[in-house]
């Protein structure tokens, strides 16, 4: 990609048409560039979804060098943008941000500890089994979903017994019943 391209890139990141913005934030994910993350990581607040999701896409396709000022993110900004972060470090899908998404399990943003249930499913390290087995009494019953999800997806055996107990303690909830059983079946398979 030429220097002019570039620059016109991270000029219709700002554009105000909302489409260009989300097209560049995609175009500047493909370039895996670092120079890029900064640019990137600002879109993450952008008014429009759409451009903060391909934003936080595409930090996550430029991988390992978007990890540090995505965790920064995690510790120190808003919901919002931190939800934004955890999908891009859910992308990622290194062992070395387990560590980061299991701490984003305590924020007070429900989205927040949903977010990183999935991402820590996704990623599949069983370093995220007992971190991810709190979140089955969460307060938030879409945690406690992504959280039943995870530990399917996980399939470590450590996750029978709380699965089934939690399951149990949810009298009358047929949806969050249904995500217990089918965790349980890929566990147990």
């Amino acid at each position: 990609m030429s220097t002019n391209d570039h620059e016109q890139l991270l000029k219709d990141l700002s554009d105000e048409d909302p489409e260009k913005r989300k097209e560049s934030a995609e175009k500047l994910g493909e370039t895996g560039n670092p120079d890029v993350i900064e640019p990137l990581i600002k879109a993450l607040e952008d008014d429009n979804p759409q451009v903060r999701f391909t934003s936080a896409k595409s930090l996550g396709k430029i991988g390992d060098p978007a990890i540090e000022p995505l965790v920064t993110i995690l510790k120190n900004d808003e919901g919002n943008i931190r939800r934004y972060a955890t999908l891009a470090l859910k992308d990622i899908k290194s062992d070395s941000v387990v560590d980061h998404l299991v701490e984003a399990l305590s924020d007070e943003d429900w989205s927040v500890r949903k977010f990183a249930s999935k991402a820590l499913g996704e990623i599949g390290n069983d370093a995220a089994v007992d971190p991810l087995i709190g979140m089955l009494t969460d307060e938030d019953w879409g945690v406690r979903v992504a959280a039943v999800k995870a530990l399917g997806d996980i399939g470590d055996e450590r996750g029978i017994d709380p699965i089934k107990k939690a399951r149990r303690a949810a009298t009358g909830d047929k949806e969050f019943k249904k995500a217990c059983n089918k965790a349980l079946k890929k566990i147990q398979k």
